[in-house]
Formats: C-alpha cells, sequence, structure tokens
C-alpha cells in the first residue's frame, strides 16, 4: 500500500514539472544571437543579457520586439518573459531595436557601439522607405555611409564598378530620375572623396546628424479618430506628440510637447490626454485596437520620461560613460594624428628615396656614357697613331725613292756625254727623272704634313681621352661613397620618427574649441551642397514619378519649412488653442 502511495507521488510531481529554461533568439542589425534563459526570468533580465554581451550601457534606448497578429509589441522589462503573449515556438525570436530615439544625436549618444546600432537602423529605414528622404540627402548620406564602410576614399583601390553590389539609395529616388547606376556611383563617389580624414565612427554621425533633420526620423506614426471622427494620424517622437493628415506623414497639424502634458491614459479603444495647464480641457481620441493602445502607451511614458531625464543633471553613471568617451576619443584623435603624422613622414621619405635612385640612375647613365666616349676615344686614338706611323713609313719609302731617283739622274748626267743620241735620250730620261723626282717630292711633302696633322689628330685625342678620364672620376666621386656604397639612400629611424609633446595636446583642446564656434559655417556648408546635388541632377527627374511626400517635400522646400522650424511654429500658440484645433479638424 505505501509502494502504491509513493508510485502515485512520484507521478504526480512528474505532471507537475515543467521545463526550467527556454530558448531565445536574439536578431540585432548585424548578427543573431542564441541565449538560454530561466522561466523565472523577466523583460529586463533578457535584455541586460543581450546588452552585456554586445557591451552596450546605454540600454534606456533599445528594447526586444515582437510580431504580435498584425502589429508589434515590446517585451515588458518589468514582467516576465513567459507570461507575456509572446510567440510559444523555441527558439522565442525577438529583434533587438532602438525604441526610442535621441533629440541630437551628438550629444547623447556616448557609446560608439550605440552609435552604430542607431546609424545601421536609420540606415535599414531610409532605405526601406520608412522615413521619406530628399534624392540630394540620400546621395550624400549614401557617400558617408559608403565611407563608414570602405575607409578613406583611394582610387587605386575604388575603382568603378565598386559599389554595384550595394544598396545605397531608396528605389523610389533611383526611379525618380533618369540616371544609369554608374551615374548615381559618380555622385556618390565625388562626395565621398570629399570625406577623406574621417574615422568609421565621425562617419556614421555625420550620417545620423543629417538624417535627425529628416521629418520622418524617430517618428512612430498610429492611425487614430478625434471627437468629429476624422481620420487622423498620431505621431509619438522624442519632442512630443504629433498630429498629422493621413496623406502627409511630413507636416504636423499641430504638437503637443512632452513639458505640456500632465498624464496619459486610454480606456479600451479610447485615450485620454492632460495637459499641464488645469485650464485646458482633456483632449481624447480613438485608435483601431487595444494592442495599439498599449504601444502608444509604453511609447509615450519612454519618450516623456527620456525628454524630461535630459532637462536635468546627468546621472554619475552617465557623466562617467561621457567622460570616459571623450577621453576615448581625444586619445583615438591624438593616435590618428600621431599614424597620419608618420604615414606622411613615411610617404616623404619614399619620396626622397625615389627621388635619390631616380638621381642614381641618372648619374649611373652618365657614368656609362663617359665610359662609352673614353672607349670610344682611346679606340680613335690608337687608329690615329697606327695611320701616323704608317704615314711615316710611306714618306721614308717616298723619301727613299727620291734619292734613288736622284743618283739615276746623275748617272744618266754621266752617260749623257757619250753621245748625242745618248745625250738626247738621256736628256728625256732626265727630264722624265725630273719630273717623277719633283712629283715624289711633292708627294713626300705631302705626306711629311699628313704624317704631322696625324700627329696633331692624336694629341687631340690623348686630350680628349684624359678629358673623359676627368668626366669619369667625375661622376663615380658623386654616386659612389669613399667606402664604395650609394650616397645619400640610407635613412635613419630618427628621420621616421616624430615626438608628439604636450603643446600638440594644447593644440588639440583649441581644435576642439575651433569645433564649437565653426558649427553654424559647417551647417551652411551641407546645405550649399545639398543645393548643389540638387541642381546637378535636377534636370534628370522625372516628374511624373514623384510621390505625395514628394510633393509635399517640395512645397515645404519652397516656404522655408523645415521640421524644427515648424514645430516651433506650432508651439507658439496657446495648449487650450491647439486642442481646440485638434478637436475641430
Amino acid at each position: 500500500m505505501a509502494g502504491v502511495f509513493a508510485a502515485k507521488m512520484g507521478f504526480n510531481s512528474l505532471l507537475r514539472k515543467q521545463p526550467k529554461n527556454f530558448t531565445v533568439r536574439i536578431c540585432t542589425m548585424e548578427s543573431d544571437m542564441e541565449f538560454t534563459c530561466e522561466v523565472r526570468w523577466k523583460g529586463k533580465d533578457l535584455l541586460d543579457l543581450v546588452c552585456r554581451t554586445l557591451g552596450l550601457r546605454e540600454t534606456w534606448f533599445f528594447g526586444l520586439q515582437y510580431p504580435i497578429k498584425d502589429t508589434v509589441a515590446w517585451l515588458k522589462m518589468e514582467k516576465k518573459v513567459l507570461d507575456q503573449e509572446i510567440p510559444r515556438e523555441e527558439p522565442i525570436t525577438f529583434q533587438f531595436l532602438s525604441k526610442f530615439y535621441p533629440e541630437n544625436v551628438e550629444e547623447e549618444l556616448v557609446q560608439d557601439i550605440t552609435q552604430h546600432l542607431f546609424f545601421l537602423q536609420v540606415k535599414r529605414k531610409i532605405l526601406e522607405e520608412q522615413i521619406h528622404c530628399p534624392p540630394e540627402a540620400s546621395v550624400l548620406l549614401a557617400s558617408y555611409a559608403v565611407h563608414a564602410k570602405y575607409g578613406d576614399y583611394d582610387p587605386a583601390v575604388h575603382k568603378p564598378g565598386f559599389l554595384s553590389k550595394e544598396e545605397l539609395l531608396p528605389k523610389r529616388v533611383i526611379n525618380l530620375y533618369q540616371m544609369t547606376a554608374e551615374m548615381w556611383e559618380d555622385r556618390i563617389t565625388a562626395c565621398y572623396s570629399e570625406h577623406r580624414g574621417r574615422t568609421r565612427e565621425e562617419a556614421e554621425m555625420e550620417y545620423l546628424k543629417i538624417a535627425q533633420d529628416l521629418d520622418m526620423y524617430g517618428v512612430n506614426y498610429f492611425p487614430i479618430r478625434n471627437k468629429k471622427g476624422t481620420d487622423l494620424l498620431l505621431g509619438v517622437d522624442a519632442l512630443g506628440l504629433h498630429i498629422y493628415e493621413p496623406e502627409n506623414k511630413l507636416t504636423p497639424k499641430c504638437s503637443f510637447p512632452w513639458n505640456e502634458i500632465r498624464n496619459i491614459s486610454y480606456s479600451d479603444k479610447e485615450f485620454t490626454i492632460k495637459p499641464l495647464d488645469k485650464k485646458t480641457n482633456v483632449f481624447k481620441f480613438n485608435s483601431s485596437r487595444l494592442r495599439v493602445n498599449k504601444l502608444i502607451l509604453q511609447l509615450c511614458i519612454g519618450n516623456h520620461d527620456l525628454f524630461m531625464r535630459r532637462r536635468r543633471v546627468d546621472p554619475l553613471e552617465v557623466q562617467q560613460m561621457k567622460t570616459q568617451a571623450r577621453e576615448e576619443r581625444a586619445r583615438k584623435r591624438v593616435e590618428r594624428q600621431l599614424l597620419q603624422q608618420e604615414k606622411r613622414m613615411r610617404e616623404e621619405a619614399e619620396r626622397a628615396r625615389d627621388e635619390l635612385e631616380r638621381r642614381l640612375l641618372l648619374l649611373q647613365d652618365e657614368a656609362h656614357m663617359a665610359n662609352e666616349a673614353l672607349l670610344r676615344s682611346e679606340q680613335t686614338a690608337d687608329l690615329l697613331a697606327e695611320k701616323a706611323q704608317i704615314a711615316e713609313e710611306e714618306a721614308k719609302l717616298l723619301a727613299q725613292k727620291a734619292a734613288e731617283a736622284e743618283t739615276e739622274m746623275q748617272r744618266i748626267k754621266v752617260g749623257a756625254l757619250r753621245g748625242q743620241e745618248e745625250r738626247r735620250l738621256m736628256e728625256q730620261k732626265m727630264l722624265e727623272a725630273e719630273m717623277l723626282a719633283l712629283k715624289m717630292a711633292e708627294e713626300s711633302d705631302r705626306r711629311a704634313k699628313e704624317a704631322e696633322q696625324l700627329k696633331l689628330d692624336l694629341l687631340d685625342a690623348r686630350e680628349s681621352e684624359q678629358r673623359a678620364k676627368h668626366k669619369l672620376l667625375e661622376v663615380t666621386s658623386r654616386v659612389y661613397t669613399n667606402d664604395g656604397a650609394p650616397a645619400d639612400l640610407s635613412f635613419s629611424r630618427e628621420n621616421l620618427s616624430f615626438d608628439f609633446k604636450d603643446t600638440d595636446m594644447k593644440r588639440l583642446s583649441m581644435e576642439i574649441e575651433k569645433e564649437k564656434v565653426e558649427y553654424m559655417e559647417k551647417s551652411k556648408h551641407l546645405q550649399e551642397q545639398l543645393n548643389e546635388l540638387k541642381t546637378e541632377i535636377e534636370s534628370l527627374k522625372l516628374k511624373e514619378r514623384e510621390t505625395p511626400l514628394d510633393l509635399i517635400h517640395n512645397q515645404n522646400t519652397e516656404q522655408g519649412t523645415s521640421k524644427h522650424s515648424n514645430f516651433k511654429k506650432l508651439t507658439l500658440q496657446s495648449t487650450k488653442t491647439r486642442v481646440a484645433f485638434f478637436e475641430e479638424l
């Protein structure tokens, strides 16, 4: 009996036994990760684990998103993960995304990893056209995205076609112009080449600084209806609540900053907003579903908390993070300057080496030519000496023949006395001998003169040989040192080193201050750059392909209306006036 009871108790305990762990997959903008979680974990525990894995400390911007029916939801932090309406198939998949956006990315985003994740998410939203982006801004943003991926532009590496497989522009922008892929690449590359010297982090920050001024940046849209039943859109972002017409997501009809809102609540599908001004009536609107109301409330609470937090002194942890980030960026800037300085010195040393090598080759060519000239001079001198010797021998031979002719003439004269006939013959022979002797004498003189001239030429050749030898010695002394090594081609390590002193740190501080002073000038330059890009491609636009949002943006641009100027204009009116206007839409 006891055994049966024990077996029954064991079976009941097995029935009550539940798995202690479950698996989740976290999809970030760059990669996927899987974790094993305990059943008792809350949403905060899972988010903390993901942030620790990524090395992310600015956790307040991010959340874990999951699909639910025809909408999305964010994992609640204070509630157990398994107690929420999440998908039940393991691994349970969540998207790790930024839930809230900063008002000013440059001031608020501290860590490089935070900035990088924001950059990837904003870039995807622009490419998927969840954020409307004008064509000229799309090209400039694409150039910063390319710089963030490839670093400084190098024409030897980044040859035409290197962007052919990159997704850089929204399809709407590509279809709006009669431009080939090569023409778009040329426009992007022209801007990309101007960003030289920036790091990946700086390029991503420039991207975000431009993107945060886009009208739809950081806005979550929800369909609502006011008291009169008018279909409207509610926009929730870092600055407050905005009311839009359904066909115009760029320009709100009225806005309510977070500092004017005292309380937000909902009951079923009805949302109630209580303004801070107690004299102003509450205003209400209806949303489509209860799930949407929950999402709106979450976003409102989170954005309101961050809005108020920005206007208070930073917590100690954030102050430490900002200090560490400033020191790290200053250190990286110093290292980058040192690296650039060393790179310049190495390039100069390589140029100097190449120049010396070029000079060495020239001097070697000169030495070779001088050697050849000397060899030719020696050969010429030898040839002239040989000719002079031959001429001397010929002159001696001619002189000998002339003497023999003279002897023969004397003999003939003596024999001429023997008879008139013989005399006549002898006179004739004597005349011929005299003529021959005269010719021989003339030839002898000519040969003697030629021999004399050859001697003079030989002397000139010897002098030319001496000059060639002196030239060779001069060239050789310029090319080689005393120990036979090439001159001026050895570099000591001192020439490639550089001492970065305290004055450089002071200069760096001055540069940081200078950046603040030049901020307005940079903004002006950015606007000029965008206008220039717009002008360059305007003639290729197919106006019939412009979307309604394109037309609205063009109209706002012509009127000089921007996201920030419109917000300031709308909030100048009293809250009471804006509430009445909302209810009458």
